[in-house]
């Protein structure tokens, strides 16, 4: 019950952005749903004048469908020939009463008579305003279809009734496809009608943005519910539902997290003889909580493959997400900080001092708690919590900390606001981990799964699990099977999942032996060498990069040839390549006779490959070549 607790409270929490819509990817738009309201993707736009009369009429742009339009417990969870309409925009079948006069289709009883009914008593009662009862007044006619088929957005065939679906033979009797057959999936009749109220002298909100429509449905309908339950959330005696809602990643969603149908068949497994044996939930809890939900998940949650991946706070929302990697909550690039050791406390101080920003957010608050939640669905009907914690959001901060300051590498695949690429140091992104281990076109299903793996790591500190490393230690030991940029980025991710066991620094460190991580530098040396030995426009692989992955199983055997195939560099530039062949020397003389065999090099050999590379790279001062390090190149 605690993430219901604590989604309700965040909905508490932000009251003022109830009904405010706000934008996101590709200017889709959402809004925080008011209580007893729903989303619903409509087809027609029907206006109608303040006195009741019909206006107008058109065919909603795709874009444009997303419609806030109040709802019932019943309506909320209708499906099949059940007849529970909403109480204001609904389908053609609900809303027309002329339906059956032109052909239309009902299973049971008429749905119209129910839906007028109850529009009446909600436009007859106290709590209705002025445009509740102007549409009212128009629908009570009964004369909707034959409006629509006059402003030619509904069409009928030569015997005039309602056309299912559009074929050619229509064409000698309305023309080309009408708009109306494009944006319905199915028939005619299922069109999803929204209404407004136009009104020639001023300009009105249009209904399914206007505050004062909720208010007036949510009084309305509160003194409707039921009697009052024990509210296993609040702790409160409040009127509760057994209907809880769905439509919670998308409009089409379908998969509720709460549902107690199970009163045949199983009926509760013999435990208990009806659900709110269970539990009870209130019914304002219950909205309030899944309408926070709704509102989160299109404001900042991740969606992979339909899993949910969400972070926020119950007072502040913006939290850094922990899937993410350290660029994208502290875009500054590294080098720009004139970090010159690269020594991993002073990255670690680094990546603190970036979180501070958060932590002064929090001085005056008195409860500051994160909720990270992921959710997903195994059938089109249940939605699952797949791992739900509330923790401390100092807490949470310090684990961030330490993610980033372990888990770490220099990276080099982002770019800043000038489209320019900038070096910056931290913890990938766990999408980029996914990458990395399984390559850029693989299976959502395996991303989400890796993503969901990850988490714990990050928040509960353990370990990484083997597979995911080996996996990615495969990948970057095999840069031929690799375009250039997809390697370095495998490369830089991998040595960083393999750091947060070693704890290492991206800074050269030539004082240890371990023989893998020497291996790295020989192959590092040889790959700089060949490169600088080489014309500046030759874009081909260096031997060391092609012989890598063998290199990887069969070190002294791989090297032999290595060796064998930079000797001819080495002949022919002499003096200008006596650094490179000193260096060489220089590590080789490190590693001892017992241990130059072809035993496998564990992961230690890419982090001794990748700081003795860096470390080549970063050299800027040229006095001479035969004595000094080389002059900074690009890689």
């Amino acid at each position: 019950m605690s993430w219901l607790l604590n989604l309700y409270e965040t909905y508490q929490s932000n009251l003022d952005c109830v009904g405010v819509i706000e934008t996101r990817y590709n200017d889709r738009e959402y809004t925080l749903l008011p209580v007893s309201h729903t989303t619903q993707n409509a087809h027609i736009l029907v206006e109608i004048t303040e006195s009741g009369e019909f206006h107008s009429a058109t065919v909603i742009e795709k874009v444009d469908s997303s419609t806030l339009i109040p709802c019932t417990e019943e309506s909320s969870s209708r499906a099949g020939s059940k007849v529970a309409p909403y109480p204001l925009h609904d389908k053609l079948s609900y809303v027309a009463g002329d339906f059956l006069t032109y052909g239309g289709k009902i299973k049971k009883e008429e749905p119209f008579a129910e839906y007028i009914k109850n529009l009446g008593e909600w436009a007859n009662s106290s709590y209705a305003c002025a445009k509740v009862k102007s549409i009212y007044n128009y629908l009570n006619k009964r004369q909707l279809i034959r409006d629509l088929v006059d402003t030619k957005i509904i069409f009928l065939d030569a015997d005039q009734q309602l056309i299912d679906k559009w074929d050619k033979k229509y064409e000698a009797l309305h023309g080309e496809k009408p708009a109306i057959f494009s944006a319905v999936a199915g028939e005619q009749e299922s069109a999803f009608v929204r209404f407004n109220v136009y009104s020639p002298d001023k300009e009105l909100t249009k209904v399914w943005k206007d505050a004062e429509m909720y208010d007036s449905f949510v009084q309305y309908y509160s003194h409707l519910l039921g009697q009052d339950d024990y509210c296993y959330v609040t702790g409160r005696m409040l009127p509760s539902t057994e209907r809880h809602a769905n439509k919670i990643r998308n409009a089409a969603d379908k998969a509720k997290l709460i549902s107690s149908n199970d009163t045949s068949g199983f009926t509760f497994r013999g435990r208990f003889t009806q659900s709110s044996d269970a539990a009870s939930i209130s019914y304002e809890v219950s909205q309030k909580a899944h309408n926070a939900l709704k509102w989160l998940i299109n404001r900042q949650g991740k969606i992979v493959d339909q899993r949910v991946f969400l972070v926020w706070g119950n007072d502040d929302l913006n939290i850094p997400d922990p899937t993410e990697d350290f660029f994208s909550f502290d875009p500054e690039p590294a080098a720009g900080r004139a970090i010159k050791s690269y020594t991993h406390k002073e990255y670690a101080d680094e990546i603190a001092r970036a979180m501070d920003g958060y932590r002064n957010k929090l001085a005056s608050e008195n409860k500051s708690d994160v909720n990270i939640l992921v959710l997903d669905s195994a059938t089109t009907g249940r939605l699952a919590v797949l791992y739900y914690r509330n923790m401390d959001k100092q807490l949470y901060l310090n684990k961030l900390i330490h993610w980033h300051s372990t888990c770490a590498w220099l990276h080099r695949y982002r770019k800043d606001a000038q489209e320019e690429w900038v070096e910056f140091y931290g913890a990938p992104a766990t999408k980029d981990i996914a990458f990395a281990a399984y390559g850029p076109r693989a299976n959502e299903k395996i991303v989400k799964g890796l993503m969901e793996r990850i988490l714990p790591c990050i928040i509960d500190g353990h370990r990484i699990p083997e597979d995911i490393v080996r996996s990615a230690f495969h990948r970057a030991s095999n840069p031929v099977a690799l375009e250039k940029w997809e390697w370095e980025k495998t490369l830089s991710i991998t040595c960083a999942l393999i750091n947060a066991k070693e704890e290492m620094d991206v800074a050269l460190d030539t004082e240890i032996d371990d023989r893998s991580y020497l291996f790295g530098r020989l192959l590092a040396i040889a790959d700089v060498l060949e490169r600088r030995a080489l014309d500046s426009d030759e874009k081909r692989s260096t031997n060391a990069i092609r012989y890598m992955n063998a290199f990887s199983q069969h070190p002294e055997r791989t090297w032999n040839t290595i060796q064998k195939s930079i000797q001819p560099h080495q002949a022919r530039l002499g003096t200008k390549l006596r650094y490179y062949s000193s260096l060489i020397d220089e590590v080789a003389s490190k590693i001892s006779l017992e241990q130059f065999n072809n035993k496998p090099l564990s992961g230690k050999y890419l982090l001794g490959f990748y700081s003795q590379r860096h470390e080549l790279y970063q050299k800027k001062d040229k006095i001479n070549d035969s004595t000094q390090a080389p002059e900074n190149e690009e890689r």
